[in-house]
């Protein structure tokens, strides 16, 4: 049996930012049993930014540097690199990870544009891949395209399939949603207005949405993501319920500038298509406030809360 199976395992992140404040500063407000969490870090990291005051678990990752908070190191990509790594090693039944920075993981020679595709490399198997899922409450976006240039920007009809696929499999099998409505997002103004600002969403989003329906699945047309998303905030702030159980966004800002602009503070990043579930605070290293106790938890409360329910 494995001893981690049922564990919440939590990675401290960049030791130069803000993880493993927030770590302390969740932990410590959620009081969580110590038999559930399992904290990937080590104790010099750990010590640098506060006090735990219940006694965890700590799978030690060697750190011989000295922790600099603000700077940009291979030496500290490299050990956030590793604590994903022995993350995946231990296989819990979910992973919350702190903010690392792409920066200086890759100065450590590990080339990934995020802790998406790292989780991606060591946990798929049998053609699964990864999906970017942004949450808060019931408020949920999933990006077509994550970490790449806006030019590079390429919607195929396979793709739209594919990840809608993906989608409606999360929500029946891990959120018991038997018939989920999700809104696509059009990749032009005005989702291309027929035609007359861009021909993708004629020439591939309709095709795809057809394919989609054929299977089953309840998807808009592509819609307007100005408009779309209005509605949505709108819902969002009175406590409403929101229209669809998912919004499908082309690109990273089109989909995370409306619900970070909803929820600032508690918006949460969940790693959905692989065997473990993993989310983050939907936040990065903070490295201008780091180490000066001024970090704000609460997206990491809300990413270790979105575990145990």
């Amino acid at each position: 049996m494995n001893k981690y199976e049922n564990k919440i395992i939590i990675t401290t992140g960049d030791p130069n930012g803000i993880g493993a404040e927030i770590t302390i500063k969740a932990l410590n407000t959620l009081n969580l049993p110590s038999k559930d969490i399992v904290i990937i870090s080590n104790p010099k990291v750990l010590n640098t930014y506060g006090t735990l005051n219940n006694h965890y678990e700590v799978v030690e990752i060697d750190y011989k540097d000295k922790v600099i908070p603000g700077e940009v190191s291979a030496s500290a990509g490299d050990f956030a690199f590793r604590e994903l790594q022995k993350a995946c090693e231990l296989k819990p039944k979910f992973i919350v990870t702190a903010p690392t920075s792409k920066d200086a993981m890759n100065l450590a020679g590990h080339h990934f544009n995020g802790q998406t595709e790292v989780l991606e490399h060591f946990l798929a198997h049998d053609g699964q891949k990864a999906e970017m899922l942004f949450v808060s409450k019931d408020f949920r976006v999933l990006l077509l395209t994550r970490h790449c240039a806006l030019k590079e920007v390429n919607i195929t009809k396979e793709m739209i399939i594919e990840k809608t696929e993906r989608l409606r499999s999360f929500f029946q099998n891990k959120l018991m949603v038997k018939k989920p409505s999700f809104a696509i997002c059009g990749l032009n103004p005005h989702a291309g207005e027929n035609g007359l600002i861009g021909k993708e969403e004629e020439e591939i989003f309709l095709p795809a949405i057809e394919a989609i329906r054929k299977r089953g699945i309840n998807i808009t047309n592509p819609l307007p993501a100005d408009a779309l998303f209005a509605g949505a905030f709108q819902k969002y702030l009175n406590n409403e319920k929101m229209p669809y159980d998912c919004y499908i966004a082309c690109y990273h800002d089109q989909g995370l500038i409306p619900i970070k602009a909803a929820a600032p503070q508690n918006a949460v990043n969940m790693t959905i298509g692989l065997d473990i579930i993993r989310t983050s605070p939907a936040h990065g290293t903070a490295f201008d406030i780091a180490g000066k106790n001024l970090a704000n938890p609460s997206s990491m409360i809300e990413a270790i809360k979105t575990c145990l329910y």
